[in-house]
């Protein structure tokens, strides 16, 4: 097996071996695995130093920010005040000045007591409480071995966790799983008690020992779940549930937050009482020594062990799961279920989940139900996608800002002040704002100051000028100082002043006039300018359009525009711009002949054209409305140019808002328009442009159709991914 080594960053260490209860559904003492007969009760203080030793090493060598420490059984309570006590100092002395310590107990609660929880809140040990819910369900399997109730005895427990100076240590709540148990009664029972969290687990089964099913239905635990989940969405989601958050994360594109969900590697290890080292503790329910490494704290440091070919087989992500799971959709999320659960004596791991007909009803239960919310409206409405993209640089200013950190001086906070002041004439800001190329500077001035490149703070202070041309084109009565660079006074959208005199840098004052604006440069007497009149120094920023085209600025001065990738062209002549605003004009109307519906969209929503020197249209670090385009030969081959640009640049602009995908890459899929398979960002790009050129490329129309049956199996696509292959179909007419 290849690749790096993942180090541990969850020990699950052992500190007492046995229970005081006698749980029929309990891993360690009822499953296949009986070695903790052979374990000392409680831990030994060599154990617990070398433990220590051990994870303050690991946490070096692989330089680990944090590590979390989980102080389990058995029972761990039983292991008494001073042993704990014990643990947390070696832990903590150890830990110290390497990584933040994160220490937890998961315990029945059954010995909680005020002396405990002083000493946890000294060391800030988080408690978790293992609990079924009500007393009925609860009684169903966690009693003593002599039949008599737990229940009164753990929820003493929580309510003590529940007082005021015990608070911060309530981590939450574990219960696992009886479909024989009320859903919603084990719920409520369970929010009842304020956790912060609540924990649902499948009871441990494999194929060989397989969950029960009373009533014989397959999704019998999905079903449960779901009734659950209708009841935590109906009453607000008022307490975090780790499941239907993991699941929810991975449907919208991020990572799974529980090891019994998702593709991401294993990075636990478990140091049993008498040190030895084992792997996750579930697999006791395989077989016996189905956890064993033979390995111990002692003699072996934590990479024995990430060395491992058990736990490499868990951190394999895509390739660690079973063809069948390969091949299936929903394994970003669910990833193959908990590996326990894969177990078979005929085929070892190498299954899909005992419980995944009840996964796969999970999850798309969950996706059904929240699709409306987890999806980006961004993905079907153009003025969503719009708004959010000023969203997105008025975000990118923010971070600016933040960034500065003062090495702006008090020249930036001016700035930063005037541009708060016009936030109350955001019309005036939108237009400045939502110019692409603005979204271009903030990214270049962004990657300045996170480098401490020297001209990171002259690059932001130019925010001056982009509060200049909101100004002027706002005609507010407000002098603006911006900067200007080698003689070159620029207003973002408007054009540029070329000043007289040598290549210098100052700055200049400038105030809205007449049908322009005025600038005073040195304290001489005031230039008069006309923002749309070409004169004497002055260039502005000229427009495309009429005759039945949108009105587009033809910009090919802005110093940010060379951002596609492909060279741009300098200033048009003026009788290239006629020229191109003819073609313009005629290749509109071919749009609007034959693709109506995308030519009002683009129509609405680009702004700027940048000439190119040659090649297709291009995409590059740009906000949403412009293109950088070529100049075709005739309206005819300008038309599919534009709608192929803007198809494009709005894919570029929802990937810039929404997740449509992720984990891009772990999977090859077949592209209908080339030999060698592709990952799901091309397909769907490829899809995504052959659809809105049909009307003009028809045989790419086959092409898309067949990508996207592809895509509809895709294990990659979130939730609006999904929605926007459906968007396809429809546009495709197959919807």
């Amino acid at each position: 097996m290849t690749g790096p080594l993942v180090p541990f960053r969850e020990i699950v260490l052992k500190v007492h071996s046995r229970c005081d209860l006698a749980c029929d559904h309990c891993y360690i003492y009822e499953h296949a695995d009986q070695s903790w007969l052979t374990r000392p009760k409680a831990i030994s203080d060599e154990a617990i130093s070398w433990t220590a030793l051990r994870l303050a090493e690991h946490a070096k060598s692989h330089a680990l920010p944090s590590v979390s420490v989980i102080l389990h059984g058995g029972e761990p309570l039983l292991a008494g005040p001073a042993r704990l006590r014990r643990i947390c100092e070696e832990l903590t002395g150890a830990l110290d000045g390497v990584a933040e310590l994160d220490l937890r107990i998961h315990t029945n609660g059954l010995q909680l007591s005020a002396r405990y929880l002083d000493l946890f809140s000294e060391y800030n040990v988080r408690v978790g409480i293992s609990l079924d819910g009500d007393r009925r369900a609860n009684d169903r399997h966690r009693r003593f071995a002599d039949g008599r109730t737990s229940h009164p005895l753990v929820l003493r427990a929580v309510e003590l966790l529940r007082q005021e100076r015990y608070r911060h240590l309530y981590l939450g709540l574990l219960c696992t799983i009886d479909v024989a148990n009320d859903p919603i009664a084990v719920y409520d029972a369970l929010t009842e008690l304020d956790p912060p969290l609540i924990d649902f687990l499948l009871p441990h089964a494999t194929w060989d020992a397989p969950p029960a099913r009373p009533d014989g239905s397959p999704t019998a635990y999905a079903d449960w779940i779901l009734a659950v989940f209708d009841r935590w969405q109906a009453q607000g989601r008022t307490v975090p549930v780790r499941l239907f958050e993991s699941v929810l994360s991975t449907l919208g594109g991020g990572p799974s937050l529980t090891e019994s969900l998702g593709l991401a590697p294993t990075d636990l290890v478990v140091v049993e009482t008498d040190g030895t080292l084992e792997q996750v503790d579930s697999l006791k329910s395989a077989y016996e020594g189905a956890a064993a490494t033979g390995f111990d704290v002692f003699t072996n440091p934590f990479d024995d062990v990430a060395a491992h070919p058990g736990v490499r087989a868990r951190q394999l992500g895509l390739a660690g799961v079973s063809e069948t799971c390969r091949q299936c959709p929903l394994v970003r999320s669910c990833g193959g279920g908990l590996y326990t659960h894969r177990y078979s004596s005929g085929n070892d791991f190498d299954n899909t989940s005992v419980y995944c007909t009840d996964l796969e009803a999970l999850i798309r239960g969950i996706e059904r139900r929240t699709a409306a919310s987890t999806v980006s409206p961004a993905v079907t409405d153009p003025g969503v996608l719009m708004a959010e993209r000023q969203d997105l640089t008025r975000t990118l200013l923010a971070e600016v800002h933040q960034e500065l950190d003062g090495r702006g001086g008090e020249r930036w906070d001016e700035v930063w002040q005037l541009a708060g002041a016009l936030e109350g004439h955001a019309d005036v800001l939108d237009t400045v704002y939502g110019h692409p190329y603005t979204h271009t500077w903030l990214q270049v001035t962004l990657t300045a100051l996170r480098t401490g490149r020297p001209e990171a703070a002259p690059l932001a202070l130019q925010l001056a000028s982009y509060l200049a041309a909101a100004v002027v084109r706002g005609e507010l009565d407000l002098p603006v100082r911006m900067p200007y660079r080698d003689s070159r006074l620029r207003l973002p959208t408007l054009g540029e002043l070329r000043l007289a005199g040598p290549g210098v840098t100052g700055e200049a004052e400038v105030r809205p006039a007449d049908e322009g604006f005025q600038v005073r440069v040195d304290g001489r007497a005031p230039v008069h300018v006309r923002t749309g009149e070409e004169s004497d120094g002055w260039l502005p920023v000229r427009m495309l359009g009429g005759a039945g085209a949108p009105a587009l600025r033809l910009d090919d001065l802005d110093p940010y525009r060379d951002c596609f990738g492909a060279p741009v062209r300098e200033r048009l002549a003026v009788s290239e711009v006629a020229d191109f605003g003819e073609r313009l004009a005629g290749a509109w109307e071919l749009l609007r002949q034959a693709a109506p519906e995308q030519a009002e969209e683009a129509a609405d929503c680009l702004t700027t054209v940048t000439p190119l020197v040659s090649g297709e249209p291009a995409l590059g670090r740009h906000g949403y409305g412009a293109l950088g385009i070529a100049l075709p030969g005739s309206p005819r081959a300008l038309a599919p140019a534009l709608l192929r640009g803007f198809r494009r640049a709005k894919l570029q602009a929802l990937l810039e808002v929404t997740d449509l995908y992720a984990q891009d890459g772990c999977w090859r899929h077949p592209a209908p328009w080339q030999d060698e398979p592709v990952a799901v960002s091309e397909l769907l790009a490829g899809a995504y442009e052959r659809v809105g050129l049909a009307a003009f490329e028809p045989a790419g129309a086959d092409q898309a159709e067949r990508a996207l049956e592809t895509l509809g199996r895709a294990a990659e696509l979130t939730s609006s991914g999904q929605r926007l292959v459906d968007e396809l179909w429809k546009e495709a007419g197959r919807g």
